[in-house]
């Protein structure tokens, strides 16, 4: 892919109205999703419920790409249409998770960095080939008295530039997501000190590593309280904060900003999104949008079940996750787009819930 397709690629994801879908839980993570439902942790079970996320009608007017997983980029429906088929055929843009998780980083307790550099160059080549066209790598800082260390900040960000660069080298667009994880009881100001650090770090090792910026889409976390804090931010606290740290670190020319939930509720999710869309999308110089997970699937993965007479309104469930963050994105979201679904679709979600005894409202943990 040459330098220009990269450029286009990368602002097609962050196109207006439109998010990306980060659909790239390993199938560890998606079994346990799978075993808290009820729902039996098997391969078809996974490429069941990835194909009820794929082939919602009218996804692609609202997500712009899809992350996959290594296993979900070779799965096809059970007709046989393979998923990227299914995406590109969408509108929408095939993208793979590269990375091989976080480990304990050595000499730094309570610390993690993120593998899967060996063997990245072959391991794109035949990404490519089979359709994708972007790539995401996901580091993890954690914040408690003594950490982040300058260690295990620096060890990330250096695997971040390296991988983006080999990404850009293999004609893949790089996602750079560096999560500062909002477990612990520290403060939005203790966030906005350790996010800001990250990002410079991150931006210089992308500069030493000559990754070009144009071709890069940013992920990260949002300045938020932590989730044990006694005292939680607002939404426009959070905003505020969020867009202050990122116009500080974040250089104009990158291409996009597409933040991760995070463990945000999915409506607190959507709120803080259109709060920085609404109050400063004019004096931003990069596009703001969602790279969201379970604040978009998992109301739907309830509603679903691992039955099949479910998939149509876990379906309506997804988009209207969707639909939300897309109006979010463009600073147009409300709390009443809650209320808005189709009494039809309201009503098949309470008969559901009241089935499977899940009549609760979703909180992402």
């Amino acid at each position: 892919m040459s330098a220009q397709e990269l450029v286009a690629t990368a602002k097609a994801m962050v196109a207006p109205g439109k998010g990306i879908l980060a659909m790239d839980e390993s199938n560890g993570t998606c079994n346990k999703r799978f075993e808290a439902l009820g729902i039996a942790p098997t391969e078809e079970n996974r490429r069941a419920y990835r194909e009820l996320i794929l082939t919602a009608p009218g996804l692609g007017e609202y997500i712009s790409g899809v992350i996959l997983y290594d296993e979900t980029i070779r799965q096809a429906k059970k007709n046989g249409t393979s998923f990227v088929k299914v995406i590109t055929d969408a509108g929408i843009i095939p993208g793979i998770k590269v990375d091989t998780g976080a480990k304990d980083l050595a000499n730094h307790p309570q610390e993690k960095v993120t593998e899967g550099l060996d063997g990245l160059r072959s391991r794109i080549a035949e990404y490519y080939v089979m359709g994708a066209r972007f790539a995401k790598w996901r580091a993890v800082i954690t914040i408690s008295e003594k950490i982040p260390s300058r260690g295990c900040i620096e060890a990330n960000a250096h695997a971040l530039a390296r991988y983006a660069a080999l990404c850009q080298e293999g004609g893949l667009v790089p996602i750079v997501e560096p999560e500062v994880l909002m477990d612990g009881d520290h403060t939005i100001e203790r966030c906005y000190e350790v996010t800001e650090e990250v990002l410079h770090t991150v931006f210089n090792q992308l500069y030493v590593q000559r990754v070009v910026l144009e071709q890069i889409i940013l992920k990260p976390s949002m300045v938020i309280s932590g989730k044990d804090c006694p005292k939680q931010a607002n939404v426009v606290e959070v905003a505020q904060a969020t867009v202050d740290c990122l116009l500080r670190a974040v250089p104009a020319a990158v291409q996009g900003v597409a933040f991760l939930s995070g463990g945000q509720s999915n409506e607190v999710a959507s709120a803080h999104l259109h709060e920085m869309n609404a109050r400063f999308s004019s004096i931003l110089p990069w596009s703001v949008t969602f790279s969201y997970a379970r604040a978009i699937q998992q109301p739907a993965l309830e509603l679903w079940k691992g039955d099949n007479a479910n998939v149509q309104t876990a379906q309506k469930t997804l988009l209207h996750r969707a639909k939300c963050n897309s109006a979010a994105r463009n600073g147009k979201y409300s709390p009443e787009m809650e209320k808005l679904a189709e009494p039809a679709i309201a009503d098949e979600i309470a008969q559901i819930r009241t089935l499977t005894g899940r009549d609760k409202p979703t909180v992402i943990t």
